[in-house]
C-alpha cells in the first residue's frame, strides 16, 4: 500500500508538470512553491540569495550539501525576461526533480540549484507587489555595482550566486512563441539546432568567464511555450550524458584544496600594500611573523619589520592626531614583534599606545571609543597584550569592563551582536570585531583572570548565534540575520578564525567542526590565485545615518584589499593551527 500511494503521487506530479504552467501555481509565490519541495533529506534550503533595490528577496533553492566527485551541479534560472511563465517552468522542473518518486534512485546523478524568478518585482506577482513595466533586461557580466547599483541590482546577486556555486551547466528559461535553444561555446552540441547565445546574455557571458579570475561554464538559454520548454529541459537532463566538470568548477575546486599555510604564504607576501598605522596592516604584520615561524623562511618577517621600521625610528609618527582606536590598534603588531624578538623600541612604543588607550577615570573605560563593536577588538588587541607583557592589572581590568559593558548593550538575544546602539543591525564585520575582541582577551589573559568565565560565555553564545545564520555555501552575510544580503568576505574569514581558535584551544566543542570547514571552503573560494578577494565590504561606521538600508547597501569590493587580506591571513593561520598534529 505504501509503494502504491507513492506511485500515485509520482504519477500526479509527472502529469502535473506537463499541463500548462499557469495552472500549477496560480496563487502561490515562488518561495511558497519551492518551500513545499524541501521537506526530505535532500539537503536543500529555500532562501533569498539577494535583494532588489526595494529590499525584496530574490528566492532560490540552494543545495547545502556539496556535490559528489561524480555528480554534476546544474543551475536553472527563470524570470530574467520578467516572465512569470518562465518562473513557473523552473518551479515545475524542480518539482519533477525533487518530487517524482520514480526518479529517486537517479537523484544522485546530478544536483540542482534553481532561481525561478530573477526579477521578483516582475515575475513573481503572486506576492502582491505591482509588476513594473518590463524594460530592457540586465546585461552580463556585471563588473561594477556590487551590490548598490541603481539599476538591475538583481543581476549582481544572480551572477555571484551562480559563479560561487561553480555549476557544470546553467540553463536559463525564457518565454517565447516557439521552442528555441541558444548556447555558449562550451554548451554547443548539447542540443541539436541551437544557435549562439547573445554575448551580453547570461548564457553568453558565462561562456567567457567571470570577472575576478573565474573560468567559464557551459550555459544554455531556452525559450518557448511552457509545456514545450518543460518537456525539452526534462528530456535534456534525463536523456543526455552528464556534463563534464566545467572550467569554473575545476577552478573553484582547485582553490578549495589549497593548504591553509600555502594561502597564508601568498597573503603574507602581498599584504599590506599600504603600511599605515592601523589595525589592518597590524594583523598582516603579526600574521607574517607567524608564517616565518612556521616555515622557517625569514622573508615574511623581514618584509613586515621593514614596513614597521619608519614608526620605530620616528620617521613616521606612530601616535598622531586625529587619535583613533583603529590607528592605535596598529600597535598590537609591535607587542608581537617585541614578544618574538625582544625588540625594545617596539615594546616601548606599544606600551605607550596602551597607556594612550586607557581611560582617564572611572567613567571612561577607554579613550577615543566609538561605542561600536569595533572598539571591542581595537582596544582589546592592545590592552590584552599589554596586560600579558607587563602584568599590570589596569590593562586587564579595562578589557574586562570594555567587553562586558559592550556585550550587555549590544549582544542581542544573548548571541549575535548589533553594531551599535546608533546602528542596531547585525552588521557582519561588526560581529567579526566582537568575535576578535573576545578571542584576543581569551588568548592573552590568564585562566585566573576574573572576567574570563563571563567573557568565555559571551564568546560561546556569539559563536552559537553565528552558526545559526551560516549560508548554505558556508559564508556569512553582510547583515548576519538577513540572508538576502550579500555573502561578505571579512565576516566569513573572521568567524572562521574565531571558531578555529576556539576549537583548537578548547573553548568550543566538536559540533563546530563542520561549521568551520564549510566556512573555510567559502573563504578559499573567494581568494583568487593571486591573492585578490571577492566581496569585501568597504569601510563602515555606525553614525547618524546607520539605518538598515545603510548596512544592506554598503559596496562590496573585489580585487586586492588590505583589510580583507589581513582577515584572510588570520583565518588561514588559524585553520593551519587547527589541523596541525597535536
Amino acid at each position: 500500500m505504501f509503494e502504491r500511494r507513492h506511485a500515485v503521487a509520482a504519477l500526479c506530479l509527472l502529469l502535473g508538470a506537463l499541463v500548462p504552467a499557469g495552472a500549477q501555481t496560480p496563487a502561490r509565490s515562488v518561495a511558497a512553491s519551492l518551500s513545499q519541495l524541501v521537506t526530505g533529506p535532500e539537503g536543500y534550503r529555500v532562501l533569498p540569495i539577494g535583494l532588489t533595490a526595494g529590499a525584496r528577496g530574490i528566492t532560490a533553492l540552494e543545495p547545502s550539501l556539496p556535490v559528489l566527485a561524480t555528480q554534476p551541479r546544474i543551475v536553472i534560472v527563470g524570470g530574467l525576461d520578467g516572465s512569470a511563465e518562465g518562473s513557473r517552468v523552473v518551479v515545475d522542473l524542480v518539482t519533477w526533480r525533487l518530487g517524482d518518486a520514480t526518479i529517486v534512485r537517479n537523484r544522485r546523478r546530478w544536483q540542482v540549484a534553481a532561481l525561478p524568478c530573477a526579477l521578483p518585482d516582475q515575475c513573481d506577482p503572486a506576492t502582491g507587489a505591482p509588476a513594473p513595466p518590463a524594460g530592457p533586461g540586465p546585461a552580463f557580466p556585471p563588473d561594477k555595482g556590487f551590490y548598490d547599483a541603481p539599476d538591475h541590482r538583481e543581476a549582481r546577486y544572480l551572477w555571484r550566486w551562480i559563479t560561487m556555486l561553480a555549476p557544470d551547466l546553467v540553463i536559463e528559461v525564457r518565454r517565447g512563441d516557439r521552442l528555441a535553444w541558444r548556447a555558449n561555446a562550451l554548451a554547443r552540441g548539447r542540443v541539436a539546432s541551437s544557435t549562439d547565445a547573445a554575448a551580453t546574455s547570461l548564457a553568453g557571458a558565462l561562456g567567457t568567464g567571470a570577472p575576478g579570475g573565474l573560468a567559464p561554464v557551459a550555459a544554455l538559454e531556452v525559450s518557448g511555450p511552457p509545456v514545450e520548454v518543460t518537456k525539452a529541459v526534462r528530456d535534456l537532463l534525463d536523456g543526455r550524458p552528464t556534463p563534464s566538470p566545467s572550467p569554473l568548477g575545476r577552478t573553484l575546486v582547485a582553490r578549495q584544496v589549497r593548504a591553509p599555510l600555502d594561502i597564508a604564504r601568498m597573503l603574507a607576501a602581498k599584504y599590506p600594500a599600504s603600511p599605515i598605522m592601523s589595525y589592518i596592516p597590524a594583523l598582516s604584520w603579526s600574521g607574517a611573523f607567524r608564517v616565518s615561524q612556521l616555515t622557517g623562511d625569514p622573508q615574511y618577517r623581514d618584509r613586515a619589520v621593514a614596513q614597521m621600521t619608519p614608526f620605530l625610528t620616528g620617521e613616521k609618527p606612530a601616535i598622531a592626531e586625529p587619535f583613533l582606536l583603529t590607528s592605535l590598534a596598529g600597535h598590537q603588531a609591535f607587542f608581537d614583534l617585541a614578544e618574538l624578538t625582544g625588540n625594545g623600541p617596539a615594546d616601548a612604543l606599544a606600551r605607550k599606545a596602551a597607556d594612550a588607550i586607557l581611560g582617564a577615570g572611572p567613567d571612561e573605560i577607554v579613550k577615543y571609543a566609538t561605542s561600536w563593536t569595533d572598539d571591542m577588538f581595537m582596544a582589546t588587541s592592545v590592552l590584552a597584550r599589554a596586560a600579558k607583557r607587563t602584568g599590570d592589572p589596569r590593562y586587564a581590568d579595562a578589557v574586562a569592563r570594555l567587553i562586558t559593558t559592550y556585550a550587555a548593550r549590544l549582544q542581542r538575544d544573548g548571541r549575535i551582536f548589533v553594531h551599535a546602539e546608533s546602528g542596531p543591525h547585525a552588521w557582519g564585520r561588526g560581529n567579526g570585531f566582537a568575535a576578535f575582541g573576545l578571542m584576543e582577551a581569551l588568548t592573552h589573559l590568564p585562566e585566573t583572570w576574573a572576567a574570563r568565565p563571563q567573557v568565555l560565555d559571551s564568546f560561546r553564545r556569539l559563536m552559537d548565534g553565528m552558526r545559526r545564520h551560516q549560508a548554505p555555501d558556508g559564508a556569512w552575510q553582510q547583515v548576519v540575520d538577513e540572508p538576502g544580503t550579500y555573502r561578505e568576505f571579512t565576516v566569513t574569514a573572521m568567524t572562521v578564525a574565531a571558531m578555529a581558535r576556539g576549537l583548537r584551544l578548547g573553548w568550543l566543542d566538536r559540533s563546530f567542526d563542520e561549521v568551520v570547514e564549510r566556512g573555510w571552503r567559502a573563504v578559499q573560494a573567494r581568494i583568487t590565485e593571486t591573492g585578490d578577494l571577492v566581496d569585501v565590504c568597504t569601510g563602515t561606521g555606525a553614525g547618524r545615518n546607520a539605518t538598515r538600508e545603510y548596512y544592506l547597501n554598503r559596496p562590496a569590493l573585489t580585487g586586492p584589499d588590505d583589510r580583507g587580506g589581513a582577515m584572510a591571513l588570520t583565518a588561514a593561520l588559524e585553520m593551519h593551527a587547527l589541523r596541525a598534529p597535536r
